[in-house]
């Protein structure tokens, strides 16, 4: 079968490689010169299934308008007339229940926890090196009351056997030895030893030459106009290059698939949030963290990937605005300074910033469409990294008409019904 994959992120490079293995023959459509290129280009660096969660959340709505007079928010909402902000707003709030939390969690968590054990497979057999290690993530805590909101979410880990120990302020240090230059910041935190870390752009770079290898065809500076359909199949994609065509078609366009499927009457509820990055050279290692921690109080992750540590976090509700806000930038740099201040020269940092594509329940959509040939792997918002070598996995097997290896109810298009 010959396989149309929009898209060379690290959700379509990971399809292609499946697919390639599976027998199909497969080509990439990408508007940059190479893989990897936007979404996963400088992110987190977190594989953390254990961290997954939607951000509708109980309690989230009142914690949004305190943040607006606060001087590093996690989330910055910048007011504007388009139609898409507002539906995607009013369906954010409601999902703010613990029901829906509960029940959006828990489709998360099953992807991301296949996702994560795809890779190891992926990762070992390949020998594919990415700066990984596997020392988890660990959540920081600075107040009793974040502390103890942490229960629902030590039920659900509970719930699905996912590792975890909830840890005293002295216990940090155990895991994370630079943090006992800053313990007095913190009340305790939640170790999550199961999440990995690792550079999503080398992994992308380093599967995209393997799958080359395996006969994948890659067009980079070519831009998807169009989709052309003939009742209940697509025919063809129109592009600054002509018109591409194939038996099957799947859409990992990240933000931009919802513009892409509207003329055909698919309406994907994924809206771009901007989140930022710093990268920053390790100056003192043992002053560095070891693996990936996150500030609960600024929604901050800071990794170390190699001889780097990379800063992430923020989310800003700006449409496609890819302008890089030197406020948004300070919030990266006050978070490391007060975690790790000694680890890193912050002077020769380099900022960054890229669109997650974000549902307002927080699953992704992947899997069929009203069209029978055409695929969707999108809305993976912050977890993009952590469940795209599962995803490609998954729809791998959807296109090749095999059974998924995991329940996909409530990680489709169908959960909408139809909205």
């Amino acid at each position: 079968m010959r396989v149309l994959i929009l898209g060379a992120g690290v959700i379509g490079v990971s399809a292609a490689w499946f697919l390639a293995r599976a027998g199909h023959e497969v080509s990439l459509l990408d508007r940059q010169t190479g893989p990897g290129q936007e979404t996963s280009f400088a992110n987190a660096g977190e594989i953390s299934p254990g961290y997954a969660a939607p951000w509708a959340a109980p309690g989230i709505p009142l914690k949004a308008l305190k943040w607006l007079f606060a001087q590093h928010p996690p989330l910055i909402l910048r007011p504007s007339l388009d139609p898409a902000l507002w539906r995607w707003l009013a369906g954010f709030l409601g999902e703010c229940r613990l029901e829906n939390y509960r029940r959006n969690k828990a489709r998360m968590l099953r992807l991301a926890e296949y996702s994560r054990d795809v890779l190891k497979n992926l990762r070992d057999s390949e020998a594919i090196e990415y700066d990984q290690r596997s020392l988890g993530t660990l959540q920081l805590f600075r107040s009793q009351k974040q502390l103890d909101a942490s229960a629902r979410d030590l039920a659900l880990l509970r719930e699905y056997g996912i590792p975890h120990s909830l840890l005293e302020r002295d216990q940090l240090s155990q895991h994370e030895p630079a943090l006992a230059a800053v313990r007095e910041r913190f009340v305790g935190g939640l170790h999550l030893p199961g999440d990995e870390t690792g550079d999503c752009l080398a992994f992308t770079h380093a599967l995209a030459d393997k799958v080359a290898k395996l006969g994948v065809r890659f067009e980079f500076n070519c831009r998807i106009q169009t989709m052309k359909h003939d009742g209940e199949q697509i025919v063809g994609v129109r592009t600054t290059s002509g018109v591409h065509q194939a038996d099957a078609y799947l859409v990992a366009l990240a933000s931009h698939a919802p513009a892409l499927l509207a003329p055909l009457d698919i309406r994907l509820p994924v809206y771009p949030v901007k989140g930022y990055s710093l990268t920053v050279p390790i100056t003192q290692p043992d002053a560095a963290p070891r693996s990936t921690v996150m500030d609960e109080t600024y929604k901050v992750a800071i990794t170390r990937l190699g001889e780097r540590i990379r800063v992430g976090g923020t989310a800003e509700l700006n449409g496609f605005n890819l302008k890089i806000d030197p406020r948004r930038i300070a919030t990266l740099q006050h978070v490391l300074a007060q975690v790790f201040p000694h680890g890193g020269d912050v002077q020769r940092a380099t900022a960054w910033a890229g669109l997650r594509p974000m549902t307002f329940d927080g699953p992704p959509i992947l899997g069929p469409t009203r069209y029978r040939n055409l695929h969707l792997a999108t809305g993976h918002g912050t977890l993009g990294w952590t469940m795209a070598a599962g995803t490609g996995k998954l729809l791998a097997d959807l296109i090749s008409g095999r059974e998924p290896e995991i329940d996909m109810d409530g990680l489709t298009l169908t959960r909408y019904g139809k909205r």
